[in-house]
């Protein structure tokens, strides 16, 4: 399949996670909802890595205390700050601040000295903030006076710091893409199960929230990281790094086809963030190992 097809399910899976997550949180809580989908998805992927990259599973093991902590800021805290998030704001809200991702990544890693950044990054990066923030204030842009935010609003913005911080801590793990997931993942199933089970876990308890589950657990979660492991190893790191715009518009194309078409003030937001993140993203042309991406 061409990788740009593969980019584009890839992205497509993770827009579903939003919109479908939006409505199982409903049912489920939050810690659930993440403890499950990993439950179900942890065996599909160790078994893909086997077959595409057959590592040395030794070697990988041996990395377990890092592979841990990915997997808790990555596969654990992002999406359980995101499904927090669903519960108290819309699937567009959140993706659009989702979309600033990029954007979070280049600052931090020009504070940690980790890349150099001209004019573009940081126009970028600014009008990135100011599209996030016409969402976070509805328009109100003196809400930032009273601090009056939504706190889904606000659990999204965690969701970013962490995936910021699980995208540079992963940056140099120097293992196969799809073999430490999928090592992630299981750690995070063993570590996260003595709290989903003192908490309570909460099952679906109709036809249509089982559904909402295995889509989690079979695309976003396995679907999502073998298309696009698959593809960045074809592309550009600008072309992938782009693609992740497709997210938030596919998310308000699926939210307007369920009869929940996105507002002004959103649509304005959303094309502020993605243009911020056209500016931060280089024009150059190199190969680069498969990037981190999306929980």
């Amino acid at each position: 399949m061409p990788a740009i097809a593969l980019l584009v399910l890839a992205t497509l899976f993770w827009a579903g996670n939003y919109v479908v997550g939006e409505r199982a949180v409903r049912v489920i809580d939050p810690l659930s909802l993440t403890w499950l989908r990993w439950l179900l998805a942890a065996i599909p992927l160790v078994l893909i890595a086997q077959l595409v990259e057959r590592p040395d599973w030794r070697v990988v093991l041996r990395r377990w205390r890092i592979l841990l902590l990915l997997g808790i800021v990555g596969a654990a805290g992002y999406p359980f700050l995101l499904y927090s998030a669903l519960e108290h704001t819309s699937a567009v809200n959140a993706s659009v601040i989702n979309a600033s991702n990029p954007a979070a990544i280049v600052v931090a890693a020009a504070l940690l000295g980790q890349a150099r950044t001209g004019w573009r990054a940081w126009a970028g990066v600014a009008l990135g903030l100011l599209g996030v923030l016409l969402v976070l204030t509805q328009g109100d842009l003196s809400r930032l006076l009273t601090l009056s935010f939504n706190v889904g609003d606000l659990f999204m913005l965690a969701a970013v710091l962490a995936w910021t911080a699980y995208t540079l801590l992963g940056r140099t793990l120097g293992l196969p893409v799809l073999t430490a997931t999928a090592i992630q993942v299981v750690l995070v199933v063993i570590a996260l199960a003595p709290f989903a089970l003192a908490t309570g876990i909460e099952l679906p308890q109709d036809g249509p929230t089982w559904w909402a589950l295995l889509f989690i657990a079979a695309l976003p979660s396995v679907g999502s990281y073998v298309c696009w492991n698959l593809a960045v190893a074809r592309v550009s790191p600008s072309t992938a790094a782009t693609s992740m715009n497709l997210v938030t518009v596919f998310v308000i194309a699926i939210a307007a086809l369920l009869g929940q078409p996105p507002t002004l003030i959103q649509l304005i937001g959303g094309a502020l963030v993605i243009g911020g993140v056209l500016l931060t993203t280089p024009v150059r042309r190199r190969r680069v190992a498969p990037a981190q991406v999306e929980g």
